[in-house]
């Protein structure tokens, strides 16, 4: 039996795939569900304003605060185990969430769906990677996944208006039951086990160490990007800061760390996983200036601007799918780097475009560009790691999307903030009422809500101003984003260059195919080529799989 037969998946991987992809669905439509619900919720449940705030924010902040320790606890204790005991605290979470009686109550139940949503996603991930060996198979499983996040956006303004509008709010949470237990009894049937045999005891100081650095510094970011520079988020931040650093001093002590920081030794794994931080920080910042451009400055319902973000939804899962496909013919550089030129094209759309057709229009067109980096870039990062390591990079590539996004907000998102007050503070006519003025200062939606009790000539005034700055400030976050996603796309171009497609063996020293001997197949590393080092690193992923660490 050849290598390339026995590396390909059979068909009890590919079912195993489809009931993986359910955790993924679940997380995204839960994010648009709790947006839908939150006024209702406030409404039944006599939420204040911090309240509601914890509400949304809890879920995320515990996945991040908890990624680290999920991915590592999954290589010691067993990916498939980890992920059948977050789906069932999920499911419990979801019924109690669904059933609060109290704002408290729930904030509490958000937060124990974030710690069982943290083992979700490294488990997943890294499970794909011990079930699809194949170089090309598990750039086409990572599509599947990434997509299923994509059908779960879809899904969920969707489900969720129909389960608001004929059933009570905490029938939202409910839909989180269903799939569990669906995994749960499905999952120790056709998802194999896998654990790093020699992993030692894990350091519980260190788990301390990484909570009290990366929920500090969400917190932190998130909140100086919401209220300004304020002591406390600050003093949050600062203090994160200081934690990482002592995590990060502990890690090289030890030697079996819960972060192993030798994986950054390798710069394609730095490179991707930089990557996919700065597109999530730029994109997701744009994504979120354009669907309040639909409703505060288009006049769309909030279902009309769900549905102007669907064609790109829809586009994003064709690119999550066909690019693996691609990844067999092309080099992953020219992958890459050309879905990012795609990327900047729609993210240039959006820089000169006046109306909602136009920001649909651009939106869609960066979705259909992303795929590659999502999907290949995804794969490079678990690929790129020894098999017993494949956890904790799955933990730290979706660290990079959290922290990208929090990111994004404080920095790109505080600079399209800052012209559009910059400007609306000039243009306000006079004669508009001094506390409508200081709500339109302040936001496009503070103006919208004092325009509502102005009279109509008044309120177009007003909103003109509001409108014209705001569209300004979109404009100024795109035309950032596509300089910088510019920037990724040369880096991986230059960094991937001698990457050869998926299942296509590197380029020997005079152009033609590597000869037979241990570099060929990627026993030994290349001391002078990054791209050699990459390829060695990827291959042992494919031929040094523990068989006893794996178990039906």
């Amino acid at each position: 039996m050849t290598d390339d037969v026995r590396l390909k998946a059979g068909r009890r991987e590919w079912v195993g795939l489809a009931v993986l992809a359910l955790p993924a669905i679940l997380v995204a439509l839960d994010i648009f569900v709790v947006l839908l619900a939150l006024p209702e919720v406030s409404a039944k449940l006599g939420a204040n304003s911090t309240q509601q705030l914890w509400i949304v924010d809890i879920y995320g902040f515990m996945v991040a605060g908890f990624l680290i320790t999920a991915g590592n606890l999954g290589d010691r204790i067993g990916r498939r185990k980890l992920l059948l005991i977050g789906a069932a605290a999920f499911g419990v979470a979801s019924v109690v969430a669904a059933y609060s009686t109290s704002a408290i109550t729930l904030i509490i139940a958000r937060a124990v769906l974030g710690i069982a949503g943290a083992t979700l996603g490294p488990s997943t991930l890294s499970l794909i990677s011990n079930m699809f060996r194949d170089d090309k198979q598990r750039a086409t499983a990572i599509g599947v996944w990434a997509g299923s996040f994509s059908l779960g956006a879809i899904l969920g303004p969707v489900v969720g208006g129909v389960l608001l509008e004929h059933f009570w709010w905490g029938s939202v949470f409910l839909l989180g039951v269903p799939p569990m237990v669906l995994l749960l009894i499905a999952g120790p049937i056709l998802l194999p086990e896998y654990r790093n045999a020699q992993a030692g005891k894990i350091d519980f100081t260190s788990v301390a160490l990484s909570l009290a650095a990366v929920l500090p510094v969400i917190y932190g970011i998130k909140e100086l990007a919401r209220t300004g520079w304020q002591a406390i988020p600050l003093v949050a931040l600062v203090f994160g800061l200081v934690m990482a650093v002592v995590f990060l001093r502990r890690q090289r002590a030890l030697s079996d760390p819960l972060l192993d920081l030798r994986l950054f030794g390798n710069k394609m794994f730095n490179t991707e996983l930089g990557s996919m931080l700065l597109y999530s920080a730029l994109t997701g910042t744009t994504m979120l200036f354009i669907a309040q451009y639909f409703q505060t400055v288009a006049g769309m319902t909030p279902l009309q601007a769900g549905l102007g973000l669907l064609p790109g939804l829809l586009l994003g899962i064709v690119s999550v799918t066909v690019g693996p496909q691609l990844g067999g013919k092309f080099k992953p550089a020219h992958l890459i780097a050309g879905g990012l030129i795609v990327v900047v094209a729609g993210l240039v759309i959006l820089t000169f475009s006046t109306s909602a057709a136009g920001m649909i229009i651009g939106y869609a067109v960066w979705c259909l560009g992303g795929g590659p980096l999502l999907t290949l870039g995804m794969g490079l990062v678990v690929g790129s790691v020894p098999p017993e390591k494949a956890g904790s990079a799955s933990s730290l590539a979706q660290i990079s999307n959290e922290f990208g996004y929090a990111l994004g907000i404080a920095t790109i998102g505080t600079i399209g903030t800052l012209v559009y007050r910059t400007q609306v503070a000039d243009a306000i006519p006079a004669g508009v009422p001094a506390a409508a003025a200081g709500a339109a200062r302040e936001s496009v939606s503070g103006a919208a809500a004092a325009a509502g009790g102005l009279p109509q000539q008044a309120a177009e005034t007003l909103l003109a101003p509001a409108h014209a700055a705001f569209t300004s400030g979109l404009h100024v976050v795109a035309a950032i984003s596509a300089l910088v996603v510019l920037g990724v796309a040369i880096l991986n171009a230059v960094v991937l260059k001698d990457l050869p497609p998926f299942g296509q063996p590197p380029a020997g020293p005079d152009g033609g195919e590597a000869g037979a001997g241990p570099e060929a197949n990627g026993q030994a590393r290349s001391s002078d080529a990054d791209a050699g080092e990459a390829q060695a690193s990827a291959q042992p992923v494919r031929d040094e799989v523990a068989v006893a660490g794996r178990e039906s």
